[in-house]
């Protein structure tokens, strides 16, 4: 069982998470709106993504005989001065996300409670590969440029990715 400490604050992320649904789906909306969507397709399986990372952690406290305590989700913002600046804000929501579980980890750690730490080190890695998938996003506007041309290739590239599979609490 968990401790109420560690309980609380993987509700807490839960929400977070569904948060970060929430963001990506107003990005979604914002691109789609501009005509953008390939660009809107990689934030809608973006959103997806950050869903089912709500529900692995949904799952676990379920598994750990823990309950689950949704809260409001907070409303995001449904604009952004550019497409470059919507995933710049998606980079620095990673960023912050990755505060959150890093400091997720270091409470399981201090609680000594090696099952919540080991989920924890799963999000870890995947915050690592979300920062670089955007960060990688960002450079190839920069070097491609964030209007006209390629902007329409950039667009087109990320209408190819495929759908996150469903995520299953370890």
């Amino acid at each position: 069982m968990l401790s109420p400490k560690l309980e609380t604050a993987l509700n807490k992320q839960i929400n977070e998470e569904y948060y970060s649904s929430y963001l990506y789906l107003a990005m979604a909306a914002y691109l789609e709106d501009m005509n953008l969507d390939g660009c809107a397709h990689w934030m809608r399986m973006q959103a997806l993504e950050e869903y089912q990372h709500g529900m692995k952690l949904f799952d676990y406290l379920v598994d750990r005989g823990s309950r689950v305590e949704l809260q409001a989700i907070q409303a995001p913002p449904k604009e952004w001065n550019s497409p470059v600046a919507a995933f710049q804000a998606s980079l620095e929501h990673e960023q912050y996300m990755t505060g959150n579980i890093n400091a997720l980890a270091d409470l399981a750690i201090a609680e000594k409670d090696h099952a919540t730490n080991n989920i924890m080190q799963w999000y870890i890695a995947e915050q690592v590969e979300e920062e670089a998938s955007v960060d990688n996003i960002l450079k190839k506007l920069a070097m491609m440029g964030d209007t006209g041309p390629g902007l329409f290739m950039m667009d087109r590239e990320l209408k190819s990715r495929v759908e996150p599979a469903p995520q299953a609490a370890e």
